[in-house]
């Protein structure tokens, strides 16, 4: 629930900064590899703004799933060595009678 009320504001801080943006009609020339572009400032902010927010959220993702998992891996080693705790202390407890009574 945090999280989807984080995503909603920043979600209406993005919304925000496009009408304010709007009001900019300066346009920007774009070079990449193969190609030209000349494209209006808000759009291209826009553009960057989200491929960033996307691309930092699946790597969040990537890191909770690997947390999950090791979590998960580590939950199910502690409940075998409980269960090998819980077979060795009956025999430890025997074990210790034993000793009592030789010594008795």
């Amino acid at each position: 629930m945090k999280s989807f009320l984080i995503a909603v504001i920043i979600a209406v801080l993005f919304i925000l900064a496009l009408f304010f943006g709007a009001r900019n009609d300066q346009m920007v020339n774009i070079s990449y590899f193969v190609a030209q572009g000349e494209f209006r400032l808000p759009v291209v902010l826009a553009c960057v703004f989200l491929l960033g927010f996307m691309i930092s959220w699946l790597l969040a993702f990537y890191h909770l799933a690997k947390h999950k998992l090791v979590i998960r891996r580590l939950r199910k080693q502690v409940v075998q060595l409980e269960t090998q705790l819980a077979v060795a202390k009956p025999v430890a407890n025997t074990d210790a009678l034993i000793s009592t009574e030789k010594q008795g």
